[in-house]
């Protein structure tokens, strides 16, 4: 079991916000492996907006790694592994787990923010922040899981308790609603996307009978659109990607009993300027707002094995991919907003 050891990554640029990426060819792997060490090749990566976010200087995480490598979601290949490892050998197909605090629980480690990311060639892991890649997956439909799967995973409650008729208010066309979208469908979750575009809206009603747009800066009363979408009863999950200041009226989508709303983003930012008594209406329908910040090795694992078991794939979910070498494109394309779904960088052989 071989492995280079230099190989290229792309970094974060330091100094006064905004910042770029810029590629370096001289990062070092060890020469020898501690035990539970797995060395990996990584085959793909996708973009989420937080990658943007650190570059302007928005992301609400302290700590981030000074030129840092960015990118939490990646697909990979073992090609090493220590000699305790138990679970992984040469060759297998695996994804890195984006938050890997359960590893060590004084500290929150997050993957492209406070610990090291996976925009790079190669990278080490301990074998148990890994999880094997479905058999149905490709490297790039792999690359989307870690964070903008497993966030539209728990947002959608690990599906474990839908109710009959359910419906989902999926805000914007990112890659957390388009994946919650796919999820939806295959739990029979009826999803009503919502977009400042037309365009986009026709795009994705052509996918599937059941899914319903909502266009955002037309429809002057989105609560009453809701109700008539939904026969009158309203949303059982809201994913909400935009921010704190649209949560009072996500609680006016929800369904008169149980609904959940996520707290998935802050596209809008981060003020909000209504009463906090409007939170009373989660009591009045005994619904619960939670944020989602991905999710555990546990939520991650069941959500694969649910893919597996649906043989659910996701290539309509990526929007462009870009070769290794031009990643600094697919962060413009990024920070542009003029794509719907995924980003996908491909590491090639």
């Amino acid at each position: 079991m071989s492995y280079p050891s230099t190989y290229s990554a792309w970094r974060r640029t330091t100094g006064p916000k905004p910042n770029t990426i810029e590629r370096t060819f001289d990062e070092t792997l060890p020469s020898k492996l501690d035990p539970y060490d797995v060395v990996v090749k990584i085959r793909a990566v996708s973009l989420n907006y937080r990658e943007h976010a650190m570059l302007i200087g928005t992301y609400p995480v302290p700590n981030i790694v000074e030129h840092g490598v960015p990118a939490s979601d990646a697909s990979a290949e073992v090609v090493a592994v220590g000699s305790e490892v138990s679970r992984w050998k040469a060759g297998d197909r695996v994804v890195p787990v984006a938050t890997q605090s359960e590893m060590d629980p004084e500290n929150d480690v997050g993957l492209g923010s406070t610990a090291q990311g996976v925009l790079r060639e190669y990278a080490v892991f301990h074998e148990k922040t890994l999880l094997r890649l479905p058999d149905n997956l490709s490297w790039e439909e792999g690359a989307t899981l870690a964070c903008a799967g497993l966030t539209a995973w728990v947002a959608l409650d690990n599906l474990k308790h839908v109710p009959k008729g359910a419906a989902a208010l999926l805000q914007g066309t990112g890659g957390v609603s388009l994946f919650a979208l796919a999820l939806c469908l295959s739990a029979g979750i009826r999803p009503i996307i919502t977009s400042s575009s037309d365009d986009k809206i026709a795009q994705l009603c052509k996918f599937h009978p059941d899914i319903r747009g909502l266009n955002y800066k037309t429809v002057k009363d989105q609560e009453a659109e809701i109700k008539r979408l939904t026969e009158g009863r309203g949303v059982d999950f809201v994913i909400n990607n935009t921010g704190v200041k649209s949560i009072p009226e996500d609680i006016s989508f929800l369904a008169p009993r149980h609904g959940t709303i996520s707290l998935v983003g802050f596209l809008a930012g981060f003020d909000a300027d209504w009463e906090h008594v409007k939170l009373m209406g989660l009591m009045n329908k005994s619904a619960k707002l939670k944020g989602v910040a991905m999710g555990s090795y546990r939520d991650f694992a069941e959500m694969n094995k649910y893919i597996e078991d649906h043989k659910l794939n996701f290539g309509g979910l990526i929007d462009r991919t870009i070769s290794y070498e031009k990643a600094t494109e697919a962060f413009e394309l990024l920070a542009s907003g003029k794509f719907t779904g995924k980003i996908v960088i491909k590491i090639d052989e």
